[in-house]
Formats: C-alpha cells, structure tokens, sequence
C-alpha cells in the first residue's frame, strides 16, 4: 500500500526546486515554503485530490492550508499509514502551533530566576531585581555571529593573592559572567568532548496565584530555551561523562522527554528523588499531599561508556539519627528515674546501642535519597545552622534555591574523578564550584547575575584561603588552596540594554535618539526611516516607561550582544590591549 507520505516523497524527489546538489530533498525547504505559502509547493498539493483532501480545509467556500497537519508529515518519518497524529516508536513534544520542539532551531536568550517572587507587599515590576533580563526568542534566519567565541574582559586569578598578569592553562578553573547560552558556545573551541561532569539547576518555571516571574515563561518557550542550552551542553560532555538536572513537578516529566529527544533515550540514566527534609509552617496546611521532593534526572553521553564510582552510605556519617539530642536525653533520663542503681558507663554504651543497633555499617547508595534511615541529606533550609547559606557567610542577600554541599558532592563523586573537570553554567550562588574546589576537580562556572563577584567569587575566595569550615571541608580533609580565574564576556550591545534597563522617563528618549542615530546596532530588519519619523516618536513618547524600555531592547541587533573574539583587534571595537592578551590566552593563543 502506498502511504501518503510514499505518494508526496515520490512526487518530490524529482523535483530540482526542492532538491539539493546530491538530489536529496530538503526538508527545511519544503517546510519553510509550507510556512510561506510558497506558490510552488501549493500548484503540487492543489493538483492532487488525495493531497488537497489531506491537507486544505474548506470553509465558506475558501480551501485553507492546514499548516499544521504538513509540518507532522514533513518531520517525521515513524508515521502510521494516513495518520497525522500517531507514532511508531516515540512521542515528540510540540509547541503551541503543532511544531515538533526537536526540529526548530529558535533560540531563546536568556531566562527568568528561579527565585523571582515579589517580595510580600511590594507590587511593581521593577521592585523585583536590578538585573537585566532578555527573556527574547529568536529565529534562526535572524541568527549570524550570535554563537561565535566571544572576548573577554574584567580577569584576575585568585589564588589567596589577587593577580592581574597570568597565562591560562588547561588546569585553571573559571568562573564566567555572561549569557550562559553564548558562554556555552565559546567554551566549544577549548573545551569540546572534555567536560566530564554537568550538575545544573535551572529555573523551574514556576507559576502561582499571587506570585510570578517578570515575564513569566510560557511552557514551550522554557522548553525551547532549555533545549538550546541541553544541545551545545551534549557536545562539550565527554565521551564518558555525565548530566544531572535538578529540577521540580512543574516540567521535570516534559524535561525527561526533551533530554531522551537530546540525549537519547537509552541514555537516561536513573530519576533521582531528593527528599528535601522535614517540614513546618505554612507548607504543612495544604490541602493536599505535601510536596517535599525534587528530582535529579541523570543522563551519560554514551549509554554503556561512563563514569560511575559505586557509592556506599556510612553508618557513622550519612546514616539519619535514630534520636536527636532532646529525644536521647529523655529516654536515658526515664531509665535513671526508672532504675536506683545504674552501672558507670552504662547509659553512654546503651545510647550508642539505641543510636546503631540492627543497622549495617554501609548502605548502598538508592535512587531516594534523604528517604530512609540509611540516608541523610537534607536541604540547606533544614540546616541552615550550618553556617553553609551564602547569606550567613558573607553577609549577603539570601540566594533561595541554594543547594547542599553534600548533594553536590554525592554526585561528583559518583560521576568523576581527581582533576576531571565539572561544569555548572546555572552557578547559582556558587556550591558546584566550591564543592569541586574541596574535591581536587577542576571546574567552570557560568552566571549571568550581578552577584557573581560579590557572592560566588567572595565565597571562593574564602574556601581557597581556608577560611571556609562549613558543608564538607571536612569530609574531604580540605585545608585551602587552589585558585581560580574570573573573567568577564565583553559587551556589546548588552551594555545598552543594560543602560535601557535602568533608565527614567528623564533618560529614556536620549536612548531612542542614541539608537536612531546608530543604525548599526539595530536588528537589520528594523526600517530605520519609520523609526525615526516623527509620527512614531510621538506613538514612543506616548508608551509607558515599561513598553518603552521593551521596545528599545526589542530592535537592538542580538547578534551583537557580545563583542566576537574574531573583532578583537577592530580598532572600533575598543578591546583594550590586556582584554585582547587575555583573549588570546583563554583560547589557547
């Protein structure tokens, strides 16, 4: 039987507007002229009953292009015969126009923090975060030098000494500011097949009544932006390494699906459920099960090569206390009220015995972790004494989200080993890399925030000086050392939408003067002319601050974010002489 798809191949692949230099049809193009219309491909479909009755719909009279229903049929080849909405052997998941999320090549820019609530009574957006955020999707026909290496700027290497003159090597650990998209991307040239170890933690996503997100992701776009992130993270793991995703209910199931369509599906690992740890306050009065799990998804770059170090619970360590402190005392103190006479020494032997007896010395490390007596590891929240929360050891604004030292090492320690090298680009408030620091791993680090110097770079500093005693110092016999580099990638036209960003209705329209007068850094497609008349000056004069400050970060060129390390020595480009040595350095130069 002759399927649909065999009868739309066949009259096709012999026709040279659709075909490249070997005689092979590209798809892309067919695709992209079902999207346009194009005349061509609508003579091929009009004149086949069996193709029109596929995919036109008539309405009052007038046959419409099922746009929808020829994108299915394009981009997969496991259709069952006729059938526009079955699988053979898998499900894809699709954004809202019907289009498999695996085929597009839209790039979304950068992402909402995981954290970004409105504090309690406040109400203005721009009471949030001082951060810039561009949370932008781009079309790949839009997309030139966007993923080009870029160049570097604002470096020092820390190694209790702060120095400004060094040469890189392939030792050296980094912490990088920067879209972590386009950071990704200029890691490739140095780093490509020799990451052995991913740990990231992105934005949930996550949505509620009374608090949101400024610009709240929309589901497919959070997947598209996780996509783009997922598919230049595959090419630098190696060929042995490992991925693992924090992540919560809100997309953890879609994710699975994305990294199996990414990573493939017999590279999935194990779905790690982390219990968080004990529960109180307002959480407890839910109408409902309470929540108290995230989940690790784990994946290899090959599904029989990788790294994995058997890891066995020790009772004197990682075991959950039978009793705690309060809980000890009262059972000893029933037994002296109980008893007259109680031999020397016997209540510190009995509540040892109450503490370990009917348990192993070692437990095998499960896929629930934090869920049974043989495993303890609960969240920062829960230990928060510790002294490990950012914001008690340096004084600084609460990062929420922050994981345990101890999560972090489980997992390096599992999937690495000695001097591998680690890569976090959500760093977040910088655990991965003090964890890999106190390991002996080498590490990247890549956050967009502006507390990267202040936060994660000040909490480095005080582990390679030693100063740092919390989370596991301790467990890994660590006494300091070390160093680190931190650079910068050097803006472009970043630095605009961060003058944008922070602008008054007072500065507001100097900017739009600034960009009318510097057609160069608009999006090509903005007609400079129209911006510039005098009826759409007034139509900007007209919005509010906030739709003004959208519309000038909308038509700047997103290409020119960052400054190409290809442009280093354009005299116009203003790349001093020592961002240029360290550059060149950085890239192996």
């Amino acid at each position: 039987m002759v399927t649909l798809i065999d009868k739309l191949n066949s009259r096709i692949k012999n026709d040279e507007y659709f075909l490249d230099e070997n005689k092979e049809i590209i798809k892309e193009k067919i695709k992209t002229a079902s999207l346009n219309l194009d005349e061509h491909l609508m003579s091929i479909l009009l004149s086949d009953e069996e193709f029109k009755k596929a995919f036109f719909i008539e309405s009052n009279g007038i046959l419409v292009f099922d746009k929808v229903k020829f994108s299915w049929i394009i981009s997969n080849n496991n259709f069952l015969p006729d059938s526009y909405t079955s699988y053979k052997n898998k499900i894809g998941l699709i954004d809202s126009n019907g289009d498999f999320l695996k085929n597009k090549d839209d790039v979304v820019l950068s992402f909402p923090y995981k954290d970004a609530v409105l504090l309690g009574g406040q109400t203005k957006e721009d009471d949030k975060r001082s951060e810039t955020m561009l949370n932008e999707v781009l079309c790949k026909d839009y997309i030139d030098v966007l993923f080009e290496p870029k160049a570097l700027k604002k470096h020092y290497k820390f190694d209790g000494d702060i120095l400004t003159e060094f040469d890189c090597t392939i030792n050296d650990n980094y912490i990088i500011k920067g879209n972590n998209l386009i950071a990704l991307y200029s890691l490739l040239p140095k780093y490509e097949g020799k990451i052995k170890l991913i740990f990231i933690d992105p934005p949930y996503n996550t949505q509620s009544d009374t608090f949101k997100y400024n610009d709240t992701f929309n589901h497919s776009t959070w997947l598209t932006f996780m996509k783009n992130r997922l598919e230049v993270a595959k090419r630098l793991l190696a060929p042995d390494g490992s991925i693992y995703v924090s992540m919560d209910y809100n997309e953890v199931h879609y994710l699975k699906v994305l990294m199996d369509e990414v990573f493939g599906r017999d590279c999935f690992q194990r779905e790690i459920i982390w219990r968080i740890g004990w529960l109180s306050g307002y959480k407890t009065t839910a109408k409902n099960y309470i929540r108290n799990h995230d989940t690790i998804l784990y994946y290899t770059k090959d599904p029989n090569n990788f790294v994995f170090n058997k890891k066995y619970l020790q009772r004197d360590s990682d075991f959950q206390e039978r009793f705690n402190d309060a809980s000890l005392k009262k059972v000893l103190k029933e037994l002296e009220d109980t008893f007259t006479f109680i031999p020397q020494g016997f209540l510190n032997k009995y509540s040892k015995m109450l503490m370990t007896e009917g348990l192993p010395e070692q437990y095998p490390l499960e896929d629930t972790w934090n869920c049974s007596i043989y495993d303890k590891l609960n969240s920062i929240a829960v230990v928060s004494f510790s002294g490990e929360k950012v914001s008690k050891m340096l004084g600084v604004d609460e990062i929420k989200g922050q994981k345990p030292e101890k999560l972090i090492k489980r997992i390096i320690e599992t999937s690495s080993n000695d001097g591998d090298i680690v890569l976090d680009f959500f760093l977040g408030s910088g655990t991965t890399a003090a964890v890999a620091q106190k390991m002996n791993r080498r590490y990247i680090g890549i956050e967009q925030m502006d507390y990267v110097e202040s936060t994660i770079c000040e909490r480095l500093k005080k582990v390679i000086k030693g100063e740092d005693n919390s989370g596991v110092t301790s467990e890994c016999n660590y006494r300091g050392g070390g160093s680190f580099i931190y650079c910068e990638l050097l803006e472009q036209n970043y630095t605009l939408i961060d003058e944008i960003s922070k602008s008054n209705e007072s500065n507001i329209n100097n900017i739009y003067d600034k960009l009318t007068d510097s057609p160069f850094l608009l999006n090509y497609k903005i007609d400079i002319e129209a911006l510039k008349s005098i009826k759409n000056v007034e139509l900007f004069n007209s919005l509010s601050l906030s739709d003004k400050k959208k519309v000038l970060i909308e038509v700047l060129d997103k290409n020119l974010l960052y400054i190409n390390y290809s442009e280093i020595e354009d005299e116009d480009k203003g790349v001093s002489d020592a961002d240029k040595a360290f550059t060149k350095s950085f890239y192996g130069e």
